[in-house]
């Protein structure tokens, strides 16, 4: 009888972030994010603009000079990880405990949001420059962890 290539829940969950993120509106990096406890997914998030507001695909980047990893408040969109946290807040979805699934590295801003949350654990795919989301994540004793991406 045949093996079953199936992949590990990392993976798994990883996969889903990364389709969570084709609904993103971003002219640059498409981002999803999802919560995850028990193996049961509570909530997903992808960036774009705040809802009834058009997004940069039809209005254009505010974005387009200022460097990676700085001045995120320029940006229109709200990121992945915090429209996760909004439809947890929204529905009364605890995600204390939880781990986060995001195709991208968290920012400062997110971090903090999820060492309040109580979050467990942050699994990313590709690095952000904002050395200091880690550290902040590190110091709260939250466990993070970068995959390889598939090929590499």
């Amino acid at each position: 009888m045949p093996l079953i290539d199936r992949p590990g829940m990392d993976d798994y969950f990883m996969e889903i972030a990364s389709v969570v993120a084709k609904r993103s509106t971003c002219l640059h990096n498409q981002v999803g994010a999802l919560f995850v406890k028990n193996k049961r997914i509570l909530t997903t998030g992808y960036n774009g603009a705040p809802a009834g507001l058009d997004h940069c695909d039809v209005v254009g980047c505010a974005r387009e000079n200022v460097e990676s990893g700085t001045r995120h408040e320029l940006c229109r969109a709200v990121h992945a990880e915090q429209n996760a946290i909004i439809q947890a807040a929204m529905h009364g979805i605890s995600i204390e405990g939880a781990t986060l699934y995001c195709t991208h590295q968290p920012c400062i801003l997110c971090a903090k949001m999820m060492i309040n949350a109580r979050v467990k654990k942050v699994v990313y795919l590709q690095s952000y420059p904002d050395q200091t989301a880690l550290d902040f994540l590190q110091l709260a004793g939250i466990e993070v962890q970068r995959l390889k991406e598939k090929g590499s």
